[in-house]
Order: structure tokens, then sequence, then C-alpha cells
């Protein structure tokens, strides 16, 4: 999928993205939010993931992005948004389709059995995974872009 914006992974690094997501894989692994910015820090390390996520969050600012905001702007929000509150950032429900972004963090963490990456790789699971990661996009944006 296209990014956004080119400035989209300069504006919310690796490490902004584990940090923003940690309280939702918290509350979905049961572990505190710094196991869960560890973890989501080691799932980026692969730039597959790395790329579904900002895939999501470019799927949600495209759809957040008025008729007269233009990209830049939009990113300029995201930007400032992620200054002031990338450590704020609330857990996102837990619905099957954010669940299967998190199957796909634990998955590349080795936390998963293979079984579940199959699951999510093909047909129903597959679009359930792009519901999540536009879902998790949406969270990021409206928690974030104010």
């Amino acid at each position: 999928m296209a990014l956004f914006s080119r400035r989209l992974p300069h504006v919310i690094t690796r490490a902004d993205l584990a940090r923003t997501l940690a309280p939702t894989y918290a509350k979905a692994a049961q572990v505190d939010a710094e196991e869960a910015e560890d973890r989501l820090l080691r799932a980026f390390a692969n730039q597959r993931i790395l790329d579904e996520i900002y895939g999501g969050l470019a799927a949600a600012l495209a759809e957040a992005k008025g008729p007269r905001t233009t990209e830049d702007e939009m990113v300029d929000k995201l930007s400032a948004g992620v200054q002031a509150r990338r450590g704020r950032v609330r857990a996102a429900e837990l619905t099957p389709a954010v669940s299967a972004v998190l199957v796909l963090v634990n998955v590349e963490l080795g936390e998963a059995p293979q079984m579940m990456r199959d699951a999510i790789q093909g047909g129903k699971g597959r679009v359930l995974l792009q519901e999540g990661l536009k879902a998790v996009g949406a969270h990021l944006v409206k928690e974030l872009v104010r």
C-alpha cells in the first residue's frame, strides 16, 4: 500500500508507533506497558510488519483528510500530536479485527503458533487483518490528530 506521505515514517517513527500502540498490546496480552512496548519494537524491526502498520495509518489519514486539508497539513497535525500525546494514547477497543493485528505481531515475535500465521494470511483472515490495520490507524489518528 502506498504511504499517505513520504514524511510519515519520519513523523511517527518505529519507536513512536511502539509507544502509541503499547497500551492496546498491553491490554490484549495482559502485560505491562513497558513489556508491550519492547515486544512491539522487536516486531517492528521486521520492515514488512512496520509497512503493514504504516499502511493502516496511511489509509486512516487519507480517510480523515477533509476536502480542503492538504496532505502536508494532515502530516503536520499528526507530527504535533505525536510530540504532545505519544505517551498518553489510550488502548484501542479490542475487536476481532484489532486482535488480528496483534496476532500478526505475536506471530512475528514467535509467541503465536504457525497455524495463526496461516489463519491471518488467507481469505477471511487477510480481510480481517486489513480491517484491523485500518482500525488501528483510525484509532491513532483519533488519539493524535486534534
